[in-house]
């Protein structure tokens, strides 16, 4: 039985993608992810001390997290488990946690239970291993694209720790279509290849930094020429070319309901706030390569007309009002011309957040503080008897009536309180300026009264 399924996983092996063909067999083989896994980093350091943990790989697609997991495997020689939570059931689990149990019973190995697409099990699911996790009868790797903290059960994660995988750079990228180019064992050393860097680089840069795409394309190049030449020994030349005919057009990784999507939103309007142009239409072609709705960008840059330029420029929020009503109107693909002209707008105007503060501000004092009533003086009086009898109006000045528009010693509040602070940016300075001039004016007419009451 055992020299067959040898055999069997032979073959299997034997006839496996490049990308499978290739995986490292060390730690030391792993490329990337330097700030866990390299020398004195957490997980290395777990590694060599023998005491891995339960954890929970979260990345991108392609960035060396099933790898990983197979690697730790044959590192800690574990048993190796692999399951798909999109496809595995409740009962599957318990018997692979069983089997882990009878195993390490009878002084067997330890089970690493790798699960890729963690965040698909379910809540009953994750709490099956819970209590496994804990007491260390399974070594679980979970593997997922989703943000942990919002797709896994609380419970699990604080049993585990949580790695975070970087898309693998360019020249590391590069460094391991060489290696697949090399190995006859395992990758395409074997054939006679002579690769140009310039087609190297292309599959580096169009992968976006995902590891197994790029060395499909590779497989793909290589094989597609070596058929039609029908002899191994031909020379095959990847060049620039076969390159671009492989891995076709670049596919931007988004998610338009996770992680991606908030953090692209956030840059962008980071970067309108941090006035860097140049930043923000790069953010606002990422999210619409990606294929965002443009009508939430179009919303974004109207929040932050408000919230971060308000009357420093007014005109902003005309500008966000019209490239709303222009995008809803004719959508993609013209739409990304006024998303681009209304994005650097606002990138380029005066920032001032005067206004959302004063409004945030006023929200907390009617929130927190004791609600004040209107008074007397500013109360409607659409019934004469309101007036007579209540005092609705009774004393309200009318600024027109008075020099300047402004009248001499009204009450508008009721108590003191500032909660617009205009700054000296763009038109607000000229705000600042009439405010102050009118708070003198009042201030002048107040001098005023009080002499002639003395």
């Amino acid at each position: 039985m055992n020299l067959f399924r040898q055999s069997e996983e032979k073959a299997i092996a034997e006839n496996a993608p490049l990308a499978a063909r290739m995986r490292p067999g060390s730690i030391d083989e792993v490329l990337g992810q330097e700030h866990f896994l390299g020398p004195g980093k957490m997980l290395r350091r777990m590694l060599e001390a023998d005491s891995l943990s339960s954890v929970v790989f979260h990345g991108p697609p392609g960035s060396g997290k099933t790898t990983l997991a197979y690697v730790i495997a044959e590192t800690c020689k574990c048993e190796f488990r692999w399951v798909n939570g999109a496809s595995t059931s409740v009962k599957e689990v318990r018997e692979i946690i069983d089997q882990a149990r009878a195993t390490l019973a009878s002084g067997g190995r330890r089970t690493v239970l790798f699960i890729d697409e963690l965040h698909r099990f379910n809540r009953a699911q994750q709490d099956v291993l819970l209590n496994d996790v804990e007491t260390g009868t399974i070594i679980l790797i979970g593997a997922t694209t989703e943000n942990p903290f919002f797709t896994i059960n609380s419970p699990l994660l604080s049993r585990s720790t949580i790695f975070r995988f970087e898309p693998l750079g360019e020249e590391q990228i590069i460094e391991l279509l060489g290696r697949a180019l090399s190995d006859k064992q395992r990758g395409l050393g074997r054939y006679n290849v002579r690769a140009t860097d310039e087609a190297l680089q292309h599959l580096a840069t169009v992968s976006d930094g995902d590891a197994r795409r790029a060395l499909t394309a590779l497989e793909v190049g290589v094989l597609s020429q070596a058929k039609a030449a029908g002899d191994a020994s031909a020379e095959i030349r990847f060049d620039l070319e076969v390159a671009q005919e492989s891995i076709q057009q670049k596919a931007v990784q988004y998610d338009r309901a996770g992680d991606m999507h908030y953090d692209a939103a956030s840059a962008l309007i980071k970067s309108m706030r941090g006035s860097d142009p140049d930043a923000a239409v790069y953010w606002l072609a990422r999210m619409l390569v990606a294929g965002e709705d443009p009508r939430f960008i179009a919303r974004r840059v109207a929040i932050l007309a408000s919230e971060d330029i308000g009357n420093a420029d007014p005109r902003a929020i005309t500008v966000a009002s019209a490239a709303y009503d222009i995008v809803d109107r004719i959508g993609m693909p013209e739409a990304q011309l006024t998303l681009a002209q209304a994005v650097v707008y606002m990138a380029c105007a005066p920032k001032s957040n005067a206004s959302a503060m004063a409004i945030w501000q006023a929200t907390a004092d009617v929130k927190e503080n004791r609600t004040r009533p209107v008074p007397m003086h500013l109360r409607n009086a659409p019934h004469p008897g309101m007036a007579e009898q209540f005092g609705h109006s009774v004393g309200y000045q009318y600024s027109h009536d008075h020099p300047g528009g402004v009248s001499p010693d009204q009450d508008y509040l009721g108590v003191e309180r500032t909660y617009y602070s205009p700054t000296e940016r763009g038109y607000e300075k000229h705000i600042a300026a009439y405010l102050d001039w009118a708070r003198k004016l009042r201030l002048r007419r107040e001098d005023r009264t009080n002499e002639s009451e003395q």
